[in-house]
């Protein structure tokens, strides 16, 4: 399959802070690329370079056989970007933000992304006055109006209700069918679960994975076993082997680890000695949330 964004040994700082480093990726033609990371990780970063905006420090980027930061007139002509937060005038009305910026381009794919986005009844509304989810809409249709080849969309559903997020995943959806090409960031693991057809996984500035949500928790496994019991410990069950994390509600447990079997093991066993009795006790796979706290927890303790 086409690759149309290209990244070999990227780094970038900010004086002592290594921002992004020495990360080497490649994002096809069609797919919706996530890189997810927590707060401060270097997505926005790693997300800048390739729009553009920021020039690397050192390795080699090409995005649509273009160099960014050197050719980036050229190139946004072909990208479009939503950042996390579009400057649009308070008092400006939709239509007339839309008119505006479609006038920037020799064509427009305006009155489709009305229709798609469902924007006809906003038209006339001032974006001030907009939800958070409207607001995303009309955004997503700005950064659209050119019929990008590949959309970049920075924390697209930060700060969204449930719902919203969910109707905004939808509309990235119908842009990907269209035959996009989306590179987007997040922190929400459910976003990047349901909408990438592959991740990366970036901490402290550094790929740690790269492959499709499935494939990223068949590689790494990460499973937990659930349980009801009133009389086990956290402290015991946090100190067993493999063990990552525990989480425990009104006595039931949620044992996050890396071995299920050798965990189980020990917990019957110390159970069984002990005379403790625990109820539905059943093995579950983790989901990719569960990989980020995983993530989390060995950078915390590297």
């Amino acid at each position: 399959m086409e690759e149309v964004i290209k990244v070999d040994h990227l780094s970038k700082s900010y004086g002592n802070v290594h921002a992004v480093k020495d990360i080497s990726l490649s994002v096809r033609k069609g797919e919706i690329f996530g890189i997810i990371g927590p707060n401060g990780a270097g997505k926005t970063t790693t997300i800048e370079m390739l729009e553009g905006v920021r020039k690397p420090d050192g390795g080699e980027l090409s995005v649509l056989g273009l160099t960014p930061h050197k050719q980036l007139r050229e190139l946004n002509k072909r990208i479009g970007v939503q950042f996390q937060a579009t400057a649009i005038q308070k008092k400006m009305k939709v239509k007339e933000a839309i008119d505006l910026f479609a006038s920037f381009y020799p064509t427009t794919q305006k009155d489709h992304l009305i229709e798609l986005l469902g924007l006809h009844e906003k038209m006339n509304v001032m974006f001030d006055d907009l939800s958070g989810g409207w607001k995303q809409r009309v955004t997503l249709a700005l950064a659209t109006l050119h019929k990008p080849e590949i959309l970049f969309l920075d924390e697209p559903s930060m700060g969204l209700d449930p719902h919203a997020r969910r109707e905004l995943w939808g509309l990235i959806g119908a842009l990907k069918e269209q035959g996009c090409t989306i590179v987007l960031t997040t922190h929400y693991m459910e976003e990047a679960e349901k909408l990438c057809d592959r991740v990366a996984m970036i901490y402290s500035g550094e790929l740690r994975a790269l492959d499709t949500p499935q494939g990223l928790l068949n590689q790494i496994p990460v499973h937990y076993l659930a349980f009801d019991s009133e009389e086990l410990e956290y402290d015991f069950l946090i100190s067993l082997p493999n063990v990552v994390s525990v989480e425990v509600e009104n006595h039931s447990y949620k044992v996050l680890s890396e071995d299920q079997q050798t965990t189980a093991y020990y917990i019957f066993k110390y159970c069984y000695d002990n005379g403790i009795q625990i109820q539905n006790f059943r093995f579950e796979k983790g989901s990719l949330d569960d990989l980020f706290v995983h993530f989390l927890e060995k950078e915390e303790t590297a």
